[in-house]
């Protein structure tokens, strides 16, 4: 039981302004389910999410790695849960994505240092920028700052609405928790 004074919506109590989208993305998960309060923001959130979620240069298992960084750096139950959880579907060790929780080495780590450049410095650095850039290419590092802002933001909305992790993935947790939980 959650009182928070916006909790996921239920499919009864959808909202009729955005009723074609709770059969997609939006009605699949209670981060969705609590910014359909807001009806509109939902609907605009859609593009970016798409780009951010699906269509991000960073691709796959990178996404995941910065999604992961940035939910260990806000301290979002919810987002590390469900991004642990993408991230074994991807084939991600525990061991792996544990480790963005302290300052991995390679490739991971560079991912752990830019996320942490703009959550501490609210930048990239020029000469973090440029290791980024030709590592993973110029666009890659555009949607890792609009990864993690993405996130960031949604983080915001989970703690600020105390919104439950899915059962699904509360279950995963639960049987197969990861080092340190």
């Amino acid at each position: 039981m959650t009182t928070s004074p916006c909790p996921p919506i239920a499919d009864a109590d959808w909202p009729d302004q955005i009723a074609e989208m709770r059969t997609g993305f939006a009605g699949a998960l209670n981060v969705y389910r609590t910014m359909a309060h807001h009806p509109e923001l939902l609907k605009a959130w859609a593009a970016l999410r798409q780009h951010v979620v699906k269509d991000s240069a960073l691709g796959a298992v990178r996404s995941e790695l910065v999604i992961l960084r940035a939910a260990h750096r806000m301290g979002s139950p919810y987002e590390w849960a469900h991004h642990v959880s993408r991230s074994r579907v991807l084939g991600m060790s525990d061991a792996r994505i544990a480790a963005m929780r302290g300052m991995p080495e390679g490739e991971d780590g560079l991912v752990a240092r830019a996320v942490d450049a703009l959550f501490d410095q609210r930048r990239l650095p020029a000469e973090l920028e440029a290791e980024l850039a030709e590592a993973f290419g110029r666009k890659a590092v555009f949607d890792l700052i609009a990864t993690v802002g993405f996130y960031t933001v949604l983080g915001y909305i989970l703690m600020t609405y105390d919104t439950p992790i899915d059962g699904p993935v509360a279950t995963e947790m639960a049987e197969r928790p990861l080092s340190g939980d």
